[in-house]
């Protein structure tokens, strides 16, 4: 009997260490295979329908050609994005998982406290896409141009009220940076959304919005708002005839509504420059730039230390604007 239980034993102790074995063999093999050799996943901050979960599905299905492997969204929203930028930046930096950044990214360290450092945790990948901010007022508004906006704002500087996103959403730090260049106050009112800014401005609540081409444009297009200019260097191409707002006599002012993929701090190079190539080369696919046109943007190319730029300037751009205007999140 006690020869029996040794036996029995023996084998348990046999298959446990083939069991080990076995799983260090996989590691190992998954380790020495060429990146990637699983799904990748990114993770969105927002709810599904927007426009940064738009541009990472129009990106997931080029990359996943490109990579050879699933590229998975996974909607975490939360915070201003700040819920799903936790979770990105605090997964192993192995390359499986992925955070689709919008312009947001950069000012939530000013307006919230976050446990994560929005550059130093952080490795760039690519920026994805570019496009502007459309300048927008009731169309019952008597103003033809930025000039007149600003001279009826300080004429009558209790009849205007500009909408926006929320406290510290990416609209209301656009409207607040042209504002303070202008050297003009209107008053705020802070919506839970583009969508209930849009529509009492179009009803005449509000009077002017700073939003997205996406949300916005159907709305200049049907005449329910007023474009008076787009806030990039560059013409909208669907909207040729509004100048921008340097063109509109104030240089200083220009504004991206950008979108870029970042990694957790300390992915390999050789991880981070695969990616950036598949992504670049995504871009460029048939029907990318198209497929963004619909949204007013446009893919955008280069490297990660672009990308990782245009994140630090961002980030000290809009710190300074918090600090001077001292705007608050909700």
């Amino acid at each position: 009997m006690n020869l029996t239980v040794a036996r029995q034993g023996r084998v348990f102790v046999a298959m446990c260490a083939l069991i080990v074995f076995a799983a260090m063999a996989d590691h190992a093999f998954a380790q020495a295979s060429p990146y990637p050799n699983k799904p990748v996943k990114i993770i969105v901050p927002f709810a599904p329908g927007g426009g940064s979960d738009f541009i990472a599905r129009l990106l997931s299905q080029r990359l996943t050609e490109k990579l050879g492997q699933p590229v998975i969204i996974d909607n975490k929203p939360g915070a201003g994005g700040n819920v799903g930028a936790e979770l990105a930046l605090r997964a192993p930096a192995d390359g499986y998982t992925l955070l689709l950044a919008a312009a947001g990214y950069t000012v939530n360290p000013a307006v919230y406290k976050v446990s994560f450092d929005s550059i130093k945790d952080m490795t760039p990948i690519a920026q994805l896409a570019r496009g502007p901010f459309i300048v927008a007022v009731n169309p019952k508004l008597p103003v033809t141009n930025l000039k007149e906006l600003v001279e009826y704002a300080k004429k009558e500087p209790s009849k205007l009220t500009y909408a926006s996103a929320g406290n510290g959403s990416i609209t209301h730090l656009v409207t607040e940076f042209f504002l303070d260049g202008a050297g003009v106050d209107i008053v705020h009112a802070a919506y839970k959304g583009t969508s209930p800014a849009l529509t009492d401005t179009i009803s005449g609540n509000t009077q002017l919005v700073f939003g997205t081409v996406a949300s916005t444009l159907p709305f200049v297009k049907s005449g329910q708002l007023k474009a008076l200019a787009v806030s990039t260097p560059k013409r909208l191409a669907a909207l040729p005839e509004v100048p921008t707002v340097i063109e509109s006599g104030y240089p200083s002012y220009s504004v991206t509504n950008w979108h870029g993929l970042v990694a957790p701090k300390g992915l390999p190079r050789e991880i981070q420059m695969k990616l950036n190539k598949a992504i670049n080369e995504s871009l460029t696919a048939s029907g990318m730039e198209s497929g963004m046109a619909s949204d007013g943007l446009s893919p955008a190319i280069g490297t990660p230390e672009e990308f990782g730029a245009l994140l630090a300037t961002e980030v000290t751009r809009w710190g300074a604007l918090v600090k001077k205007r001292n705007i608050r999140a909700e």
